[in-house]
C-alpha cells in the first residue's frame, strides 16, 4: 500500500500524471499507518517517497550524465541519493503519524497533514533547499481549487489536498456513520473550495493594472552550443532577429532567457551589439547572462540585466539560491565519486538580495531558473513593490522529460500566490504569460524557436 502511493503520488505531477490522482494518493499509505509502529512508519514512509520521487525527478540521471560527465551507473546513483534524501522528508512523515495514530486514533489521522507540510517546509529550506513540486502544486490546473493559494499559498493548498485524502482514508477504512462523515467532509471542502475560487475568478480584480505587451524570445539553443566559440555569431543573430520580429509584432518589452548570450554581457565587445539593437527597437530589455566581478578570487554569478531603452544598464539582479549539481557541488567531500561533474559545474556565487527592475514606470522582479520554486522568494519582491514577476530560465537541461512542464506549472502557482501576472521566458521552452489567477494567456511548445508577443499587465495591489 505504501508502494502504491508513490505510484499514485508520481501520477499526480506532469507529464505522465493528472492533478485529479492527488486527491487519492496518499489514500494507500495512510491506511498503511493506521497501525504501523514508528520504525513502520518511517520505512514505509521512505518506500513510497522513493517511489514518487524516483518517478517525478528521474530526469536528474539524464541530466548530469549528459552534462556533467558521469558514467551512466554513477548518474544512477546520483539521481538515487537524490530521490532518497526527498524521500527520508515523506518517511519522518510516516514516523510522526504513526505516533499520532497511536496517540489519537482517528483524530491523528486528521492531524497527519500538518506533519506533511512541516516536512515539505523544511524540504524548501534545509541544505539550500529543494522544494521541488510540493503536493499543492498538483491543484494549479484545477483553477478554482488553486484560488486558495492566494490566501494559503503552496503549503496550505498541500495541507487542504491532505485533509481531502484523510476524509477518504478515513471512508476506505471505517463504516457507518464515521464512513459518511470521512467522504462528506473530503466532498465537501471540494465543493466550497470550488464555488469560491469560481467567484475569485468570476471578479477578475487583478486584471485591470497598466496593460504592455511583452515579446518572449524563446532562441531554442541546445546545450551543447551554448559555450561553442564556433556557435556564438549564430547565437547572437537568432536572438537579435528574434527580437526585431517581436518589436514589430508589438512588442514594448523583451525577455530573453537565462544565460541567452554566449559570453559575459559586460565584458564581451559583443554585449555592444544587444545594446545597439535595444537603442535601435527603443524597447526595455531583460536577458540572462554570467557576470563576474573582479577580487581575489573574482567572483562568478548568473545575473539578469535589465537595459532601458537607451540601452544603458538600469539594473542587475544576482541569483539568490543556487542550483545543486548544476551550479555548484554539495557535499563534495563526501560525493567524492561525483569528481567529473564537479568539474564540469561552475562554481557560482549567490547573489545577497532581490533587486526590483524598471519597466516602463513601474517596478518587476526576476527569479532566475528553479528560484521561482520559492515562495517566499515571490513574497518578497512583491513587498518590496514589485508590479509583476518575470522569470527567464535554460530548460534545455531537461531535454523532453517532465521538468519542464513541472518548472511551468510551479511558476503558474507564484502568479496566484502574489496575485501578479507572471511573464516566462525559457530558452528552450515552456515560455509563457500567466495572469494573476493562473490562467496561461500564452505558452509556446518545447522546443521551437519562437517570438511570442501577448498583453500582461502591472498590477500595484493584491
Amino acid at each position: 500500500m505504501a508502494a502504491l502511493s508513490g505510484v499514485l503520488l508520481a501520477l499526480s505531477f506532469p507529464k505522465y500524471g493528472h492533478p485529479a490522482v492527488a486527491f487519492v494518493a496518499l489514500v494507500p499509505l495512510l491506511v498503511a499507518l493506521r497501525n504501523a509502529s514508528p520504525r513502520q512508519g518511517f520505512l514505509r514512509g521512505l518506500l513510497a517517497g522513493f517511489i514518487h520521487y524516483a518517478g517525478t525527478v528521474y530526469w536528474t540521471g539524464a541530466t548530469v550524465s549528459t552534462f556533467g560527465g558521469l558514467p551512466v551507473v554513477v548518474a544512477v546513483l546520483v539521481a538515487t541519493l537524490l530521490a532518497l534524501y526527498m524521500a527520508a522528508y515523506i518517511a519522518v512523515f510516516g514516523a510522526i503519524t504513526a505516533i499520532l495514530v497511536r496517540r489519537f486514533r482517528f483524530a491523528g489521522l486528521w492531524l497527519a497533514p500538518s506533519a506533511w507540510v512541516a516536512m515539505e517546509y523544511l524540504r524548501g529550506m534545509l541544505i539550500g533547499g529543494f522544494p521541488w513540486i510540493p503536493l499543492g502544486n498538483t491543484m494549479v490546473t484545477f483553477l478554482p481549487i488553486a484560488q486558495l493559494a492566494s490566501t494559503v499559498g503552496v503549503h496550505g493548498l498541500s495541507l487542504f489536498v491532505g485533509l481531502l485524502n484523510v476524509g477518504f482514508a478515513i471512508a476506505a477504512i471505517s463504516s457507518g456513520r464515521r464512513r459518511i462523515i470521512g467522504a462528506g467532509t473530503a466532498l465537501g471542502m471540494i465543493l466550497v473550495a470550488s464555488i469560491w475560487g469560481g467567484m475569485r475568478l468570476s471578479a477578475n480584480t487583478l486584471i485591470e493594472g497598466t496593460p504592455i505587451k511583452v515579446g518572449l524570445i524563446q532562441g531554442n539553443i541546445a546545450q551543447t552550443d551554448k559555450w561553442n566559440p564556433a556557435r556564438a555569431g549564430m547565437i547572437v543573430d537568432r536572438y537579435l532577429q528574434l527580437s526585431q520580429q517581436a518589436v514589430q509584432n508589438g512588442a514594448q518589452f523583451l525577455l530573453w532567457p537565462e544565460s541567452s548570450t554566449p559570453f559575459y554581457f559586460e565584458d564581451d565587445l559583443s554585449g555592444g551589439l544587444v545594446r545597439g539593437m535595444v537603442r535601435t527597437l527603443g524597447v526595455p530589455l531583460l536577458l540572462g547572462s554570467d557576470e563576474m566581478e573582479p577580487g581575489d578570487p573574482p567572483k562568478n554569478y548568473n545575473s539578469a540585466f535589465m537595459l532601458d531603452p537607451a540601452g544603458a544598464t538600469a539594473a542587475v539582479y544576482r541569483k539568490i539560491h543556487l542550483v545543486p549539481f548544476g551550479e555548484y557541488v554539495p557535499f563534495q567531500r563526501l560525493l567524492f565519486f561525483v569528481g567529473p561533474l564537479v568539474e564540469a559545474v561552475s562554481a557560482f556565487s549567490p547573489g545577497t538580495r532581490v533587486t526590483m527592475l524598471p519597466v516602463d514606470g513601474h517596478m518587476v522582479s526576476t527569479a532566475i531558473c528553479y528560484e521561482v520554486t520559492y515562495p517566499s522568494l515571490q513574497r518578497e519582491a512583491v513587498r518590496q513593490g514589485s508590479e509583476m514577476l518575470t522569470t527567464i530560465t535554460n530548460d534545455a537541461w531537461y531535454g523532453n522529460s517532465s521538468a519542464a512542464y513541472q518548472h511551468f506549472e510551479m511558476a503558474i502557482m507564484r502568479a496566484i500566490e502574489q496575485g501578479r501576472y507572471l511573464v516566462r521566458s525559457a530558452n528552450t521552452g515552456i515560455s509563457g504569460i500567466v495572469d494573476p489567477y493562473g490562467r496561461v494567456v500564452i505558452r509556446t511548445s518545447l522546443f521551437e524557436t519562437v517570438a511570442v508577443v501577448g498583453e500582461a499587465r502591472f498590477v500595484q495591489a493584491k
